[in-house]
C-alpha cells in the first residue's frame, strides 16, 4: 500500500511539473505571427504571456538588438521594440523558457479596417463587388499582408482573438474585405512598401457595438439611443460587444491609422450619430494613445423606409469631419439606390487611399476630396455658396445642376435653379424674394451631379439647422 501511495504521489508530482512547464511557455496573442507587418520606424508594442517573474527577450533580425522584459504576477509581459524603415523579410525571436521564431515578417504601414457589411463584403461574400473573378486572379501581392479577425462578442474585454496573418494572393484575397484590399493595394502601388491590413468588421452592426460600453453608458443620450437599435438574429446589438472581442485584443498593436465603412444600421437614430461617431473615434484614439488618421466612407444613397433618415446620417458623417485628422469619402456617384451594398468597392478603396496618400503620406498633387460646403452669402434674391476643395472650379456633369432647394422666412423649401460661377454657386428661385437657406441633395436617394473639376462628388448639405421630423412613409 505504501508503494502504491508513493507511486501515486510521484505521478501526481510529475503531472504538476509537466503542467507547470506547459503553462510557463512564452505565448503571443494571435496578432503576432509569422507573415505579419509591423509599423515602420516606430516604437511598437509587443506583448504576451509566460510564467510570473520570467525574463523574456525579444530580438529583431533587422538590427539584432535584444530587448528584455519580465513577466508580471499576472503572467503577462509587454514591452516595445524599435522598428526600422520599411523592408524585410525579417525574423523576430522571443525567448523565455522556450523560444518562438516569427518568420517572413515585413515592416511597412499597418491599417485597421472596420465597419459593417460594406466593409466586410469580399469576392466570395454574399455581397460581392464588380469584376470579382478578375480581381482575384490579379491579387498576387506578396508584400500586402492580411489579418482577418473572426467574428466574436464579449461582455468584457478579451486579451486575444481568432485570426492569423496571411500573404495576399488568390486564396487569401478572395475571402478578405474588398474595400480594405483595394485601399491597401492603392497604398502599396503608390508607396512601394509593405502594407498590413487588419480587418475587423461585422455586417449589420451599429457603431455602438464597436464603441467601449463605458463610453456609451457615461452619456445619457448615447445610452438611451443605444436601446433603440432594432434586434435581429444575425448580428450583435449590445454596446461594446464587438469592441471587446474584435478590437480590444489588438490594442495597442502599432497602426498608421484606421478606415471605416459603416452607418446604414444607425439610420434608425441618425441625429444620435453626430455625437456617437466622434465619441467612438475619440475612444479608439485614447485606447491606442495617439491621434491616428481616421478615414471613413459616407453611406450611399438608398431607398430607406423613412424620409430623411439616410441623408441625416450622411449629414452626421459630414459634420464629423470637424474631428481633427479625419477624412470622408463621398460615393453618391457610385452607389445604387436599390442596393444597400453598392458593388463598386474598387473606387471606394481608391478614394480612401487618396485621403491617406495626401494627408498621411503627404504625396503632392493628390486629389482626395470633392467640394465641401463652407459658407453662404445672401445677395439680394440669390444665395451664393462657397466651397473648400474647389480651387480649380466646379462642374455639373450631364447638364444643369440638380437637387438644389431654397427657402425663405416661411422655411418651406422649393426647387431652385443653380448656376456655377467659378468655384462658387448661385442659387435662386424667382418666387423666393428673400431667401435665407439652401439645401443640396437633401433626400435619401439623391444622386446629384455636382463635382469639382478633378472629378470627385460633393456631399449633400444644408445651410440651415431647422428641426427635421422623420416620419414613416404612407
Amino acid at each position: 500500500m505504501k508503494n502504491f501511495a508513493l507511486n501515486r504521489l510521484l505521478l501526481f508530482s510529475f503531472v504538476l511539473l509537466i503542467s507547470s512547464q506547459a503553462q510557463s511557455k512564452v505565448r503571443l496573442p494571435s496578432v503576432f505571427s509569422s507573415n505579419m507587418v509591423l509599423q515602420q520606424n516606430k516604437e511598437v508594442a509587443i506583448w504576451g504571456w509566460a510564467s510570473p517573474a520570467e525574463k523574456v527577450k525579444i530580438t529583431g533580425s533587422w538590427n539584432n538588438k535584444t530587448v528584455e522584459t519580465t513577466t508580471d504576477r499576472g503572467a503577462k509581459w509587454r514591452t516595445v521594440i524599435q522598428t526600422p524603415v520599411a523592408g524585410g523579410p525579417f525574423t523576430i525571436t522571443i525567448e523565455g523558457q522556450n523560444t518562438l521564431v516569427l518568420e517572413n515578417v515585413l515592416v511597412g504601414e499597418v491599417w485597421l479596417c472596420s465597419g459593417q457589411s460594406n466593409m466586410e463584403s469580399s469576392a466570395t461574400h454574399g455581397y460581392s463587388f464588380n469584376n470579382a473573378k478578375e480581381e482575384i486572379a490579379n491579387s498576387d501581392y506578396p508584400n500586402i499582408r492580411l489579418f482577418h479577425v473572426e467574428k466574436a462578442t464579449s461582455d468584457s474585454r478579451q486579451e486575444d482573438l481568432t485570426g492569423a496573418w496571411t500573404v495576399c494572393g488568390t486564396e487569401t484575397m478572395k475571402t478578405f474585405s474588398g474595400t480594405a484590399y483595394f485601399f491597401g493595394r492603392e497604398l502599396h502601388k503608390k508607396l512601394d512598401i509593405p502594407i498590413g491590413l487588419i480587418h475587423s468588421s461585422w455586417g449589420g452592426t451599429a457603431a455602438e457595438v464597436w464603441t467601449d460600453k463605458e463610453v456609451i453608458d457615461a452619456d445619457p443620450q448615447l445610452s438611451e439611443n443605444a436601446a433603440k437599435i432594432p434586434v435581429y438574429d444575425w448580428w450583435p446589438m449590445k454596446s461594446g460587444s464587438a469592441f471587446n472581442a474584435m478590437i480590444a485584443p489588438v490594442i495597442p498593436y502599432g497602426i498608421a491609422g484606421a478606415i471605416w465603412y459603416q452607418g446604414e444600421t444607425n439610420t434608425v437614430a441618425p441625429l444620435n450619430y453626430r455625437k456617437l461617431f466622434p465619441a467612438m473615434i475619440k475612444d479608439w484614439r485614447e485606447e491606442w494613445g495617439y491621434e491616428f488618421p481616421f478615414y471613413y466612407v459616407q453611406i450611399a444613397p438608398f431607398k430607406y423606409d423613412q424620409p430623411y433618415k439616410g441623408v441625416l446620417l450622411r449629414e452626421a458623417q459630414f459634420k464629423s469631419m470637424s474631428v481633427p485628422n479625419t477624412g470622408m469619402v463621398v460615393i453618391s456617384d457610385i452607389g445604387d439606390i436599390s442596393n444597400i451594398h453598392p458593388t463598386n468597392k474598387q473606387d471606394v478603396g481608391y478614394r480612401l487611399g487618396q485621403w491617406a496618400l495626401a494627408k498621411t503620406y503627404h504625396k503632392p498633387d493628390v486629389v482626395y476630396s470633392g467640394p465641401v460646403y463652407k459658407e453662404m452669402k445672401i445677395e439680394g434674391e440669390k444665395v451664393r455658396l462657397m466651397f473648400d476643395y474647389a480651387e480649380k472650379g466646379l462642374v455639373a456633369k450631364g447638364g444643369d445642376l440638380t437637387y438644389f432647394e431654397i427657402a425663405g422666412e416661411d422655411q418651406q423649401f422649393v426647387p431652385a435653379k443653380a448656376k456655377i460661377t467659378g468655384n462658387t454657386i448661385e442659387v435662386f428661385n424667382k418666387k423666393i424674394k428673400k431667401p435665407i437657406a439652401v439645401r443640396f441633395a437633401w433626400d435619401n436617394i439623391a444622386e446629384p451631379n455636382l463635382f469639382n473639376t478633378e472629378g470627385l462628388p460633393a456631399s449633400s448639405f444644408r445651410t440651415d439647422d431647422w428641426e427635421i421630423v422623420i416620419q414613416e412613409k404612407k
